[in-house]
């Protein structure tokens, strides 16, 4: 009787639903609810513990013909189903098994198009499918959404689509974002209820999305044209472009395809921004049938230091001996590979032969006899132009990878562009590190030989601003590395409390302490992750050093122990038997606990690398120290004004 009962009532809210065109689906956990409703528009809203946080969004897709999706939608057939799977990551970038849990919702429509909609346990997704095999262009794709009153962002403003994406996150209300204000992604909105990160993957054939403002609490998504036409700027450029022609659609199209994911990280909890795999998840499987060429690792890297070599007997610069000492210096402290950047080729649109000075062979053969990978940075535009045999005669030398700047770009040629030079590298096992580059969207799950993106205002801009401060580097965590990789190339070891900070191009320093910089190798996600300090200086710093180049650069589990979006954050990540925590805090001081019950059962020594008494005043003073520990033992992680605190925990 009562089974009757259930099967009668699931065939009224049928009905109900049929005649409404209103569907609702959940989360597994049933914390998360995404609502559907179908009119003359496609809208829908989510909510998190019966709180609504997403209200009133609309979605759909404007073609040159046929059926423009979401205009007055008449349903099919919906689909509800639910998903648990492990997703295996060939780069374990948080985690080397990924519980892929989900409830999806699919809406097929007349006109031969369909919307799915996923609820995960940390957020949720839809992802238009046009199930035509007809050639158009997508003349404008509609992304609207409005969030509570009282709502906030932090909101990476851009000037312009051309762009390297490396902005700093300007909280505003968001009524105080006009209609002129854009972002490129991920944002971070803040409700009365829940944080929400927006962010898009799965990126293929089809422009990159931006958010701009109305005044008011409803966004609304702007794409770049397509590019009909750029040219060198003032004629002479060798990295930066005038847009000179567009046309009056966004993308071209053949039809029979999916159009990217655009996810939503909806959570209470800070941490979850920072766990959270959705956007991996989400991502196209893996292309590549062999992976086992690709090695994560870090690099000792030139152009932050700009080559400043002392105590030899030779003029340091672009030249042979200089870049000796970099493969040296790798080779005893076991960083697996150094960049060549700009500079080592024979001008920067020469890109097929090497500066005189530099003997690029030879020190590819040196590299490897020493164990040591060289990875060369091109400009993408020469590279554009010629990229296959450019390749080819890179992987003929013997080189291991390629680091490429200056896109500046993610429109559809560019995102095509990505995704042709991570195939052709694959083909070559090649590895791949854009620079200048728009944020992670996918393409590194698809492709693994795609180890690091940029898209992040990092390191390098010590050299000529004052932007990298302690609030801003415990912001990114949470924002941009949400996303993916992230090419923020830590490792200083001239720390400066602000008081004490200069700007020098030459001479470059950081703001925070060194236990700040350090505790970065275990924050940051970057398989491919650099070490941005002279050689000479590291030798001077051997014992940082040798703490550093214990740290793994992928892991197979991540716990987030503490977490508060530009306050402060403590990770502790596991790769093999040995557990690392990192934690890093802003300007203020802080003393925070950490639960150690991840440990299990037994005993463990704890290396430490801590903030130093006079850390305050004296930004590179550190403490290490090391400690006997199991799950039980009390830990603090006290960290000064801008300061870090980590661990290296290994099992006795």
């Amino acid at each position: 009787m009562k089974k009757r009962v259930l099967i009668l009532c699931g065939l009224l809210l049928c009905a109900y639903q049929a005649s409404s065109q209103t569907y609702e689906v959940k989360s597994p956990n049933g914390r998360i609810q995404i609502k559907v409703n179908n009119s003359n528009k496609i809208s829908w809203s989510a909510s998190l513990n019966g709180n609504l946080i997403i209200e009133n969004a609309e979605a759909g897709m404007d073609f040159s013909s046929k059926t423009n999706f979401g205009l007055n939608p008449k349903v099919k057939k919906q689909t509800v189903k639910s998903v648990s799977q492990n997703i295996h990551a060939v780069v374990p970038i948080k985690e080397s098994e990924i519980k892929d849990e989900y409830t999806e919702l699919s809406i097929t429509y007349q006109g031969n198009y369909k919307l799915n909609f996923r609820a995960y346990n940390d957020g949720v997704a839809y992802q238009f499918v046009d199930e035509a095999k007809e050639k158009r262009n997508v003349i404008s794709e509609k992304v609207s959404l409005s969030f509570p009153n009282g709502s906030r962002s932090l909101f990476p403003q851009e000037e312009s689509m051309y762009s390297h994406n490396e902005r700093l996150y300007l909280d505003k209300s968001l009524n105080e974002i006009a209609s002129k204000d854009f972002c490129s992604l991920p944002v971070l909105f803040t409700t009365p209820k829940a944080k929400v990160l927006f962010t898009e993957t799965a990126l293929h054939d089809y422009p990159g999305l931006f958010l701009k403002g109305n005044g008011n609490t409803t966004l609304n998504a702007i794409f770049p044209k397509y590019v009909l036409e750029a040219v060198d700027k003032d004629g002479k450029s060798d990295r930066v472009q005038t847009i000179t022609k567009e046309a009056d659609y966004i993308a071209k199209t053949s039809g029979n395809r999916a159009f990217p994911w655009r996810v939503f990280i909806i959570s209470d909890d800070d941490r979850t921004l920072v766990s959270s795999n959705l956007s991996y998840q989400l991502a196209a499987p893996n292309a590549l049938k062999n992976t086992d060429w690709i090695k994560p690792g870090k690099v000792a890297w030139d152009w932050y230091n700009d080559n400043n070599i002392y105590g030899v007997d030779f003029k340091a610069g672009l030249n042979t001996e200089t870049y000796k000492y970099f493969i040296d210096f790798a080779a005893a402290n076991k960083v697996e590979y150094v960049i060549l950047d700009e500079g080592w080729t024979k001008s920067t649109t020469n890109i097929l032969d090497f500066n005189p000075a530099m003997d690029v062979k030879e020190l590819i053969r040196y590299g490897k006899e020493k164990g040591v990978g060289i990875i060369l940075w091109v400009l993408w535009k020469p590279l554009d132009q010629n990229l296959l045999h450019i390749l080819e005669t890179y992987k003929s030398w013997g080189a291991k990878g390629i680091k490429i700047d200056y896109m500046q770009r993610n429109d559809q040629y560019m995102v095509n562009s990505y995704e042709q030079i991570a195939r052709e590298c694959a083909k070559l096992e090649l590895l791949v590190d854009f620079h200048g580059a728009f944020k992670p969207a996918g393409l590194h799950r698809m492709y693994p030989n795609v180890l690091n993106y940029e898209g992040v205002r990092g390191n390098e801009n010590n050299k000529w601003s004052t932007d990298i401060t302690p609030e801003h580097t415990v912001t990114i965590p949470f924002i941009r590395m949400a996303a993916g990789p992230m090419d923020f190339t830590p490792g200083s070891m001239i720390n400066k409390q602000p008081k004490n900070f200069a700007i020098s191009f030459n001479n470059p320093m950081t703001m925070g302490t060194r236990a700040h910089q350090v505790a970065m190798y275990v924050v940051y996600e970057a398989p491919l992750q650099m070490m941005c300090e002279s050689p000479s200086t590291y030798y001077k710093e051997q014992e940082t050093v040798d703490f550093i180049t214990q740290i793994p650069t992928v892991w197979d589990k991540t716990v987030v122990l503490h977490g508060s979006v530009g306050n402060y954050i403590v990770v502790a990540r596991k790769k093999g038997d040995k557990w690392f925590i990192g934690g890093m805090t802003d300007a203020d001081a802080r003393e925070l606990s950490i639960d150690l019950s991840f440990l299990g059962e037994g005993n463990f020594s704890m290396e430490v690398f801590s903030d130093g008494i006079n850390a305050e005043a004296f930004a590179q003073d550190y403490k290490k120290e090391i400690v006997e520990v199991n799950k039980n033992t009390e830990v603090t992680a006290k960290m000064a004004s801008g300061g870090g605190w980590s661990a290296i925990i290994t099992k006795k």
